[in-house]
């Protein structure tokens, strides 16, 4: 059978391909087409790319305003791309904003349409839903809590795991050993806080200089700021610099959490993976003062962090803040530390989480439903 499958953004990427191959395995015949990155690519070669997603990657209303153009013409020509390609399915995954234009486009071709993450409406942007019902034919969601949320609405969700989790199981057996680790990173023997600072160039700035500030104030520890490859050093270096005990590494983020103490962390599917590799955290996420004062007005759900969405209820500290004291993040910090007050509490509720989310095997587990329901 024939693939469609859009991804606008890195994670959606790994996720794809993960699917892919699982697809792959489940459909000897499988032929792909794709909008996404070097993970997809690596399973249906690069020939097979429309765009990468680097592409097509416009986050905030500023960037997204000033490239409405591209952003049209890259719908138009992937609704194209589509109809040249006849597929037997369109995947979409999560995306929203690009993926549900898709989605009313073909349905209105008789395309069947399978959304793969659903988006987060039960966040923010409830609206969705109703596109979700009129164009989307199987909806996959990779948290449990959303099952009964979309039940909720009138659709009957697929939860076959988080894939996450075979993504932490992959890399555990090639984890490394403290002492090798902090020779090759120029660490010292000092305990490890990792610093997760955000996927963006945004969220780098807004967060990364609190979690800096605090640093300072604790020089028994070293920070490690898991950096990531797609932006550049300078980014980080801009607020590093100077702090004797803060370090820079880059694409080393599970690798640097399997070995820390706690973690500082921003919002967003590395407060999960995190949880679901047994780190103490604490959650920061430095917003603008309007967004503290409007956000119990538009965001649906009492808490940002996936651990606490999916327990529901605050496991882990959520510091949502315009401005915060440096002594607040230090003391919810030592809170989870070893000796804290915390910490025996959270790692039990983070066996609860584990046992929640699923075992390994789910990015198989969910292609070979979407092969079965595509040949019944």
């Amino acid at each position: 059978m024939r693939y469609y499958i859009i991804s606008g953004e890195p994670s959606g990427d790994l996720h794809g391909g993960k699917l892919m191959r699982g697809i792959a395995k489940e459909d000897c015949g499988a032929q792909f087409r794709f909008c996404g990155g070097d993970a997809m690519a690596a399973v249906a070669g690069s020939d097979a790319m429309r765009y990468h997603y680097k592409q097509m990657s416009f986050f905030g209303f500023v960037q997204v305003a000033s490239n409405l153009r591209t952003i049209f013409r890259q719908i138009d020509d992937v609704k194209r791309d589509i109809e040249s390609f006849n597929p037997d399915v369109v995947i979409l995954i999560d995306y929203p904003a690009f993926n549900l234009r898709i989605a009313k486009w073909a349905k209105s071709k008789g395309i069947k349409v399978y959304y793969y993450i659903a988006p987060k409406v039960w966040a923010w942007k409830e609206r969705r839903v109703k596109s979700l019902q009129q164009y989307v034919d199987r909806l996959y969601t990779i948290f449990p809590f959303e099952s009964d949320y979309f039940r909720s609405k009138g659709i009957e969700p697929i939860f076959c795991g988080n894939p996450l989790v075979d993504d932490i199981a992959k890399r555990r057996a090639t984890l490394p050993e403290r002492e090798p680790f902090i020779r090759e990173n120029s660490l010292d023997e000092r305990p490890i806080v990792a610093l997760l600072a955000g996927s963006r160039i945004s969220e780098i700035r807004a967060n990364l200089p609190d979690m800096v500030a605090v640093a300072r104030t604790m020089p028994e520890y070293q920070f490690v700021v898991t950096a990531v490859g797609w932006i550049d050093r300078a980014i980080y270096d801009e607020y590093i610099a100077g702090a004797d005990n803060v370090r820079y590494l880059c694409d080393r983020t599970q690798q640097t959490l399997a070995l820390s103490e706690a973690a500082v962390v921003t919002s967003g599917t590395a407060t999960l993976e995190t949880a679901l590799m047994g780190i103490p955290e604490v959650v920061l996420y430095h917003v603008p003062w309007l967004y503290e004062k409007l956000k119990p007005y538009f965001l649906k759900i009492p808490y940002i962090s996936l651990v606490n969405i999916n327990l529901g209820r605050e496991s882990v500290k959520e510091l949502v803040r315009a401005s915060l004291a440096v002594d607040e993040l230090r003391d919810e910090l030592q809170a989870v530390l070893r000796g804290g007050k915390e910490r025996k509490r959270m790692l039990k509720d983070f066996d609860e989480l584990r046992a929640m989310i699923g075992s390994e095997g789910a990015s198989e587990r969910f292609a070979k439903e979407m092969v079965n329901s595509l040949k019944r």
